[in-house]
C-alpha cells in the first residue's frame, strides 16, 4: 500500500493523485522540474522551491524551504487542531491522517490535501523487533469516512440484500444530523479516501469524472464491506440507532 497520497489543488479525479511510497519525497513549488516528482503550484506568492514532503510510513514530515513563510498543517476532521512549521524548518513530522497543507501566498492561502491512509500494528505473534503488520483493511470506526461507509452499507445491514446504494443526496440527508456540513463534495471526497484505504482497482469502464464512476465505486466498496465484515449490523448505532432507510 502507498504510505502517503497527495491530493494537488482543485483536483477532480483521483488519477490526479501522488502517490509516495516509505522514503520516496515530493518537493513543491513555483518552478517547474524537468524530473522526479513535483507538485507545481503555479502562483507568484509561491516560492519557487516553497518545501517538501517525504513519506515515513504510516505518517509523513514536512520540510519548509522558504525563507519568510510560515506554513499551517490543518487537520480538516479537528476542531481547529493545527501544527506550523516554520520557514527553515525541516522534517516536522505531521501526525494526522488527513491533513491539509496552508501556504500563505500574497492575498491568499492555498492549500492542498495531504492523506496517511496506511496503518501499521504490533504484531504479537511474532519475535520482537520484526517488522510491524501492515493492517489489511486499515479502517478507524470513528472517522467520518466509517460513517459514510455505514451509511452506504446501511439498507443492506438491514436485511435488504438488494436494496439500491443511496444517492449522494441521500447519504448526505443520512448524516447531517451527525455531520451538520456535510455536502456532495464532501460525500464524494470520503467515498474516494475509502477507495485509497480499501485498495479498490479502477473499474476497467471507470467514468472519469461522471456518476457512472462513482456508482461502480460505490457497489464495490459495499460488496467488500460486507463480504469481509468491515462493517455489521451493531455500526448501525453509529448513524444513530437503527433509524428507518433514507428515502
Amino acid at each position: 500500500m502507498h504510505s502517503i497520497v497527495v491530493v494537488p489543488m482543485h483536483s477532480t479525479c483521483p488519477d490526479d493523485h501522488i502517490h509516495l511510497d516509505p522514503c520516496e519525497s515530493l518537493a513543491f513549488g513555483r518552478a517547474v522540474r524537468p524530473r522526479g516528482p513535483h507538485l507545481f503550484i503555479p502562483h507568484e506568492g509561491v516560492s519557487r522551491e516553497a518545501g517538501e514532503i517525504t513519506a515515513a510510513g504510516a505518517y509523513w514530515r514536512l520540510s519548509n524551504l522558504s525563507s519568510a513563510q510560515t506554513y499551517v498543517v490543518e487537520n480538516p476532521e479537528g476542531a481547529g487542531e493545527h501544527i506550523k512549521v516554520p520557514p527553515g524548518r525541516l522534517d516536522a513530522p505531521v501526525p494526522f491522517e488527513f491533513s491539509r497543507v496552508v501556504l500563505p501566498a500574497g492575498s491568499e492561502l492555498l492549500s492542498f490535501d495531504v492523506w496517511a491512509p496506511r496503518h501499521d500494528y504490533l504484531d504479537r505473534t511474532g519475535p520482537r523487533g520484526g517488522a510491524p503488520t501492515a493492517s489489511a483493511f486499515p479502517l478507524d470506526r470513528g472517522k467520518r469516512y466509517f460513517q459514510v461507509l455505514v451509511a452506504l452499507c446501511a439498507a443492506r445491514l438491514r436485511g435488504e440484500p438488494h436494496a439500491p446504494l443511496p444517492t449522494a443526496e441521500e447519504l448526505v440527508e443520512r448524516l447531517r444530523p451527525l455531520w451538520p456540513s456535510v455536502s456532495r463534495a464532501s460525500v464524494a471526497w470520503n467515498i474516494d479516501y475509502l477507495a485509497v484505504k480499501l485498495r479498490l482497482k479502477p473499474a476497467p469502464d471507470s467514468a472519469p469524472g461522471g456518476g457512472p464512476r462513482l456508482n461502480g465505486k460505490k457497489e464495490r466498496l459495499v460488496s467488500l464491506a460486507l463480504r469481509f465484515d468491515l462493517v455489521r449490523e451493531a455500526d448501525l448505532a453509529l448513524l444513530g440507532g437503527k433509524a428507518q432507510p433514507v428515502r
